[in-house]
């Protein structure tokens, strides 16, 4: 009776919010069903009215909450009426359904305008994540939520809290997605400039602060009811509890620093992989990059607290985005006595790194390989080709086909992209201290070719941009895996830096920096059939060629969905049964 009655709650539920509907396969696992409805709409994130992409007229997009071992299945409908779609579900690993990754050219073609596209896959793992568009730049223009995973049942989490939070923080313009994109296409290049709000959970302040008061600068104080779209989502808090605070940056562009006035963060989660607790004041997060952090609610509960998320990596030319802490039972209204967290300077990279650097994996958790395979040397630079500027890996900038990589490969297309891969280095002679001169590069659809199983090395070598001086952070993500970040380091990589790899404990990731002059080394199991995208998550950068493309074991994947592959070649393949 017990749990015929909670099914009842549950479609009631789901049918009263038009959202999802679940369905019990066993006591372990479900099935999750949710219709979306893609569309553009007006919104205010930061009180000043935008047009924003929007899932079923919310923004962010609903958040979907699930347990390891269920299965989501979302009706995806575009109703954006003049541009495809599609939905990337960020560190999700897609293990045996390589199509549900979400990537435009490379695991699917994009959903056309008027037309619904299935996306089924299982999440095998608890943790921090998202999901965005992943076509132009449409997850600039909003296109995002969160998607948390809870352990399965009868699973405990390592640690114990009182309760949680979620802060999906997203970076804001008040031009145009389609400006900037036209821009960074121009030639030459017009950069629409630097966010005018941050954003926490979808709402941020533009031209008024919550802080006003504690400013010499010339922001008023903002005068909100709390009922507004850009007012401020307040963590209401009891005192002397233990709270986890999910983060995740969706950001297109901004680095960020995320402090609690008064507080210190344990840090126990990066990207859905747990992590040895170390305590914190502060903590860096780039784009593509999620933590669970423990926040113990100690201070007066008189007052209330400032969290603060600022930028770092770049000149702010943004304020931070403010939220705050209230403890019960003082008023949400009431101000706090102190003025908000200072974000480090934004080129205080040792602050940086030493974040990065204290981040190791959990005890008992899984340990690379001692020896690879194969390394790739991916060397990061700015380049101009015909007076365009773009971005390009071993002077290779990446330009997608129109045909999806995982239909082509898997369907021996040869004619669908460069079959020549792309460099696996880059000269020894380069100097990554100075400007490009007289690069090479070129335009380039190729891929890696891995080997299903194998032990795969990435080195990420930072370089000097175009102008002098300039060397820019760069997260990347990849699709597909995990990683271990094996450590990081200064200057050209070199055959000595591999005696200052950590292979006892390193972090099990998805998303990881490298700063500006450096490397990064991450080590990789390539045991997932299918093609992956491999990129720098600032949005502005992928636009501009600053990915790969990563196939391995493509002949072992199952049938791909005819619609994933409607489009291109391998459309007309479909049209055409007889065609061979």
């Amino acid at each position: 009776m017990g749990l015929g009655l909670r099914h009842v709650a549950v479609v009631v539920t789901c049918w009263i919010l038009m959202l999802c509907s679940v369905f019990e396969t066993s006591y372990g696992s479900k099935t999750r069903h949710y219709k979306w409805e893609v569309e553009y709409m007006f919104w205010s994130p930061d009180c000043k009215e935008s047009i924003v992409m929007g899932i079923n007229g919310q923004f962010p997009g609903p958040t979907i909450r699930a347990r390891a071992g269920d299965t989501i299945s979302v009706e995806l409908t575009n109703k954006l009426y003049t541009e495809g779609v599609v939905i990337h579900w960020h560190g999700i690993r897609q293990l045996g359904t390589p199509w549900a990754d979400g990537t435009a050219s490379i695991s699917q073609c994009p959903v056309n305008p008027g037309e619904t596209y299935l996306y089924r896959f299982k999440v095998d793992k608890a943790g921090t994540y998202f999901y965005h568009g992943h076509l132009g730049m449409q997850r600039s223009a909003g296109l995002y939520g969160s998607l948390i995973v809870d352990v399965a049942d009868g699973e405990k989490e390592p640690f114990h809290y009182d309760g949680e939070f979620n802060l999906l923080l997203s970076d804001w313009w008040h031009r145009s997605v389609h400006e900037q994109e036209v821009g960074l296409s121009s030639r030459p290049l017009r950069w629409i400039g630097e966010p005018q709000t941050l954003l926490i959970n979808g709402r941020g302040q533009f031209n008024c602060s919550l802080a006003a008061h504690f400013s010499n600068g010339s922001a008023e104080q903002c005068k909100l009811r709390g009922n507004e779209q850009c007012a401020p989502q307040i963590l209401h808090v009891q005192p002397n509890k233990t709270y986890r605070l999910r983060i995740a940056s969706t950001t297109a562009l901004a680095s960020l620093n995320l402090a609690v006035k008064n507080h210190k963060m344990v840090v126990v989660e990066a990207d859905g992989n747990y992590v040895q607790p170390f305590e914190v004041d502060d903590m860096d997060i780039y784009s593509g990059e999620s933590y669970s952090v423990l926040l113990t609610t100690n201070q007066d509960p008189s007052h209330n607290y400032w969290i603060s998320a600022g930028v770092r990596g770049r000149k702010p030319e943004t304020p931070p985005a403010l939220t705050l802490l209230n403890y019960h039972p003082t008023s949400a209204s009431k101000i706090p006595l102190s003025p908000p967290p200072i974000t480090p300077r934004w080129d205080d990279y040792d602050h940086s790194k030493s974040f990065s650097n204290k981040i190791f994996a959990l005890m008992g958790s899984p340990k690379p390989p001692t020896n690879f395979h194969r390394r790739l040397t991916l060397l990061n630079t700015q380049n101009t080709i015909n007076g365009f500027t773009k971005w390009a890996i071993n002077n290779v900038s990446l330009t997608l086909p129109p045909t999806p990589y995982l239909g082509s490969i898997k369907h021996g297309l040869k004619d669908a992209f460069d079959q020549n891969g792309p460099p696996e280095n880059f000269s020894n002679e380069y100097d990554v201290m100075k400007p490009p001169v007289n690069a090479n590069t070129t335009l380039g659809s190729g891929v890696y070719m891995l080997g299903l199983n194998t032990t795969v090395d990435v080195i990420l070598q930072n370089a000097n941009a175009i102008k002098p001086n300039v060397s820019e952070i760069h997260p990347w993500h990849l699709h597909g895996h995990d990683f271990w970040v094996l450590g990081y380091g200064e200057g050209k990589f070199t055959k000595e830096d591999e005696k200052k790899f950590n292979l006892k404990n390193p972090p099990l990731k998805n998303t990881a920096v490298i700063f500006p002059y450096g490397w990064t080394a991450l080590r990789f199991v390539a045991d997932n059939p299918g093609a992956w995208a491999f990129h720098c998550h600032i949005e502005p950068h992928l636009h501009m060629g600053m990915g790969v493309v990563l196939a391995l074991g493509v002949e072992t994947v199952g049938n791909i969905p005819n619609q994933a592959l409607a489009c291109g070649l391998t459309g007309k393949r479909f049209m055409n049964p007889k065609q061979n």
